[in-house]
């Protein structure tokens, strides 16, 4: 029999569904995966859509976990602020095997002071804010360094998903799990990336993201410097 591995997801309100959902479907295939989704109270959370997600714990009932892992969307700025939150996760950072974020959940971790020195990714317009927390930022689609596993935006969760599925596991049962999601890729535009979208596309995402990308920035600045940590981030790619 596989040995228990209880893997945890933060919700928050406003969290982006399918930064967590993606790994959720993953992970929740794993033998032995015990899946917990965190909160501070049981109650309907609200994402960024339509869907509400349901705690099935509290921070204070919630066991030790394997896998700790912060999922982003529009709600991580308010909670680079929430020390309830960041405490939480450093007590849990604590005994984890592994510490993760999918998408902006990795701020979130930065806040928490727990990607210093380490090798992280994110949200393609957030991954300069990283440098703020004493992380070294990557593009990539997902980042592993030691026991950090950062994934970048949206999507790539469930990249990220098999990944860890592959680390707690073995690669034959991530690729299996694969297998069982049909999950082969085949976008219809060339547009995922910052690198590959039309200059236009490209420009008049820019522009409409500006506010929140500088609402980010902000809140980055301030949970960097709680930490005593003065580096500004650089203005967003």
């Amino acid at each position: 029999m596989p040995q228990p591995v209880n893997v945890g997801f933060l919700l928050f309100p406003q969290v982006t569904q399918l930064d967590f959902t993606g790994p959720l479907q993953v992970l929740s295939r794993l033998p032995g995966a015990r899946i917990h989704l965190v909160w501070k109270r049981i109650e309907p959370v609200p994402s960024d859509t339509v869907l509400m997600l349901h705690p099935t714990v509290t921070f204070a009932d919630c066991p030790q976990l394997d896998v700790i892992c912060v999922p982003g969307g529009f709600g991580t700025d308010a909670l680079m602020d929430d020390q309830e939150t960041l405490d939480f996760l450093r007590r849990q950072a604590a005994g984890a095997r592994y510490v993760t974020s999918v998408c902006t959940g990795a701020l979130v971790l930065g806040a928490a002071g727990l990607l210093q020195g380490y090798r992280a990714t994110t949200y393609w317009a957030a991954v300069d804010n990283l440098s703020s927390f004493g992380a070294m930022p990557v593009r990539t689609r997902v980042c592993v360094d030691r026991d950090r596993i950062t994934g970048g935006g949206v999507t790539a969760g469930i990249d990220f998903g098999l990944t860890v599925a592959a680390v707690l596991s073995d690669q034959k049962t991530a690729e299996s799990i694969q297998l069982m999601l049909e999950y082969n890729p085949q976008p219809p535009f060339n547009a995922g990336s910052p690198d590959t979208a039309p200059a236009d596309v490209l420009a008049m995402l820019r522009e409409k993201m500006a506010p929140s990308v500088a609402r980010r920035r902000e809140s980055s600045r301030r949970a960097a410097a709680r930490l005593g940590l003065s580096k500004e981030p650089s203005a967003a790619e």
